[in-house]
């Protein structure tokens, strides 16, 4: 819809065994806040010092606006399909542009950003997103929608890439970033809840093509803000940028994605066969590549760190259990039980919005519960909730269940929100202080390279039946719980 450091700090310690931070003191708050206004070691700021308040504000809204035009094609996407009469077996493309760009780019852009500037790929990342979500709107066949979304995906990873290496600068360490991480976190799930409401609201009174002109129009204003507020940090590398990686990269996740795409039409075609073995042997390159460039855009000895392993496996299997399914869901209540855009908008804002509250409360789970746990208890909270949904999504011509639908969605939401609190902070507090972009990046990476091969998973195995959706989300929520856990393992 949506997941690299050196010592993990709070509730990310745990099982990468370093140290845990239990509550903060009188003493321990004033050295966090003295903390928060230098850089960490091995960062090279700007003359402008960090804000840590506007600095959390700025890019949580950007983060949420980020999301909202993520999600807000799963609302419209009848609609959409039907303005450009997209066949069945190419709707997938009209979900997938942005998770493509997404996971395309989110390596480039950290490493951009630990090179040239945090602060700067941020603001050209928001600038991007705006004018190519309001150019999004006004596209007229499904391959000018979906060429907009891939630049909208590639915008929002310099976005993204940059927000977490921002927060990290503003709050070095201590209790003070577990907070920000967690609001960074929850507004991931706020963006995810309101972007389908404010597409099921204009939809039905101004027509779907208005909600992406109101979505460029509030990245623009905060594009501006930010110019005014965020402070410049970087960590310089020698070297040029890794263009055959990026290559590689793009062109392995190209062919993963399109091979489920075509498989709605017959998983034992030829090109499927050839697609994933291109992927396959794409992937291979990439890791060769990395492992040979003298400027990666993902340092492969970062796996090294059960953390960032344990961050990198829950980012993917979030973006497979959890961002697939429940981006098709509101197509799947519109055609099975015939429900109206807004109305499923209502219900897709429970799942979410108990995400958002939840997001929110976990710092008190901090020295309580280490990441990689919260994690495994995310997924399983997630399985539950969806299993509930298990023959309640109005298959076969008959009308939703409700009183089974609600707690399902609240079980997952609650769920949803343990994965999206931990999953930032232990993005950044798996790498060292001067990799924390790149982390930052090859967790979001992960995550969306999930949710596109998710939602063409469950597009494709919905045509059997909604709850064929059910069962294989569930499935992929119990496997993340556990392979999540087994990353977390040192060796």
């Amino acid at each position: 819809m949506s997941e690299p450091i050196a010592a993990t700090v709070g509730t990310g310690a745990g099982t990468s065994g370093a140290t845990t931070t239990t509550g903060p003191t009188s003493a321990g708050t004033a050295a966090t806040r003295a903390d928060a206004e230098s850089p960490p070691p091995g960062l090279s700021g700007g003359s402008r010092r960090p804000r840590p308040g506007a600095t959390l504000a700025v890019t949580s809204a950007a983060t949420a606006l980020t999301l909202m035009n993520y999600t807000a094609p799963m609302l419209t996407l009848p609609a959409t399909a039907a303005a450009f009469g997209t066949a069945p077996s190419a709707q997938a493309w009209l979900l997938n542009g942005t998770p493509l760009g997404l996971a395309v780019v989110l390596l480039v852009a950290g490493s951009l950003a630990d090179q040239h500037g945090r602060r700067r790929v941020f603001l050209l990342g928001a600038l991007g997103l705006g004018l190519t979500t309001a150019l999004g709107g006004l596209a007229t066949t499904t391959l000018t929608f979906a060429l907009a979304r891939v630049a909208q995906g590639a915008a929002s990873a310099a976005v993204l890439a940059a927000s977490l290496g921002l927060l990290a600068h503003a709050y070095p360490t201590g209790a003070a970033r577990i907070r920000a991480t967690g609001v960074w976190g929850a507004f991931v799930t706020a963006g995810i809840a309101l972007g389908p409401l404010l597409a099921g609201t204009l939809s039905g009174s101004a027509g779907w093509r208005w909600t992406y002109e109101v979505l460029g129009a509030a990245t623009l204003l905060v594009a501006a803000l930010g110019t005014r507020t965020l402070a410049e940090s970087r960590a310089p590398r020698e070297g040029r940028l890794d263009i055959a990686g990026a290559l590689a990269l793009g062109l392995a996740l190209a062919a993963l994605l399109t091979a489920p795409t075509l498989g709605r039409d017959g998983w034992l075609r030829p090109p499927v066969g050839l697609l994933l073995l291109a992927a396959v042997v794409l992937a291979a390159a990439f890791v060769r590549i990395e492992r040979r460039s003298r400027t990666p855009m993902i340092d492969l000895a970062l796996f090294r760190r059960p953390a960032f392993r344990a961050a990198t496996a829950g980012a993917l299997f979030t973006g497979l259990a959890v961002i697939g399914f429940f981006s098709v869901l509101p197509a799947l209540l519109q055609r099975g039980a015939g429900m109206a855009p807004l109305s499923t908008a209502w219900l897709f804002l429970l799942w979410s919005g108990t995400a958002f509250v939840v997001a929110l409360q976990t710092r008190r789970l901090a020295g309580r519960l280490a990441a990689p746990y919260q994690l495994a208890v995310g997924f399983a909270l997630s399985t539950a909730g969806v299993l509930a949904l298990f023959g309640a999504l109005g298959g076969g011509g008959h009308g939703p269940q409700w009183p089974r639908l609600l707690p399902g969605l609240l079980v997952a939401g609650a769920g949803s929100g343990l994965l999206n609190a931990a999953l930032p902070r232990l993005a950044v507090d798996s790498v060292p202080p001067e990799r924390v972009a790149m982390g930052s990046g090859a967790n979001n990476t992960a995550r969306y390279i999930g949710s596109s091969a998710g939602v063409a998973l469950a597009l494709a195995v919905a045509t059997a039946g909604p709850d064929a959706a059910v069962v294989a989300s569930a499935a992929l929520g119990a496997a993340g719980a556990a392979v999540t856990l087994a990353a977390a393992r040192r060796r």
